[in-house]
């Protein structure tokens, strides 16, 4: 079997949520992030739906890992409760976290007039050649996000896949 690619890669969405896991859909966020992937050049190989748990969470990033999956996003559990653990998850999974892409994040949703944009405790790095990035929950953030990340994210691929084993200082 032939694994479908796209020019942007492979990506993988993790929903962080009670109830996604719970047996419900997962309402139109899994659908919308799929769309806007796949707009942006990416085969979206899985949308998966994780509880709250940190175990939880950091499995499904290192099966993305282990699976050779380009882009990693993960919806929800970045707030500031206490079961908004996926910063925490993400964290023992980055290799090398990359605050910039991040911090723009948060800055993109408080110049759209979301002044809680700012306490999201999302992270964003590369773990081996994957890509991984939090984002809020809301469609809201998901499109403001997906806009946000999109030249950032193709430069890191670039650089991931143009690393050849020696170190290169420019």
């Amino acid at each position: 079997m032939e694994m479908q690619t796209s020019p942007q890669g492979r990506a993988l969405v993790v929903i962080v949520d009670d109830g996604h896991t719970s047996g419900e859909p997962p309402e139109s966020i899994g659908p919308l992030v799929r769309e806007l992937l796949t707009e942006g050049g990416f085969h979206v190989d899985a949308i998966v739906a994780v509880q709250p748990d940190e175990v939880q969470i950091r499995n499904a990033l290192n099966t993305a890992v282990i699976g050779g999956i380009d882009l990693v996003i993960s919806i929800g559990g970045t707030g500031s409760t206490a079961r908004d653990v996926t910063p925490e998850a993400t964290a023992g999974v980055l290799d090398r976290e990359i605050p910039g892409i991040a911090e723009a994040l948060r800055a993109s949703g408080r110049a759209d007039g979301v002044q809680d944009a700012a306490l999201s405790r999302g992270r964003a790095g590369v773990s081996g050649s994957t890509v991984v990035v939090n984002f809020a929950s809301s469609r809201a953030a998901v499109r403001d996000s997906m806009a946000t990340i999109g030249p950032l994210v193709s430069h890191v691929l670039a650089e991931q896949s143009d690393f050849d084993g020696e170190v290169a200082y420019r």
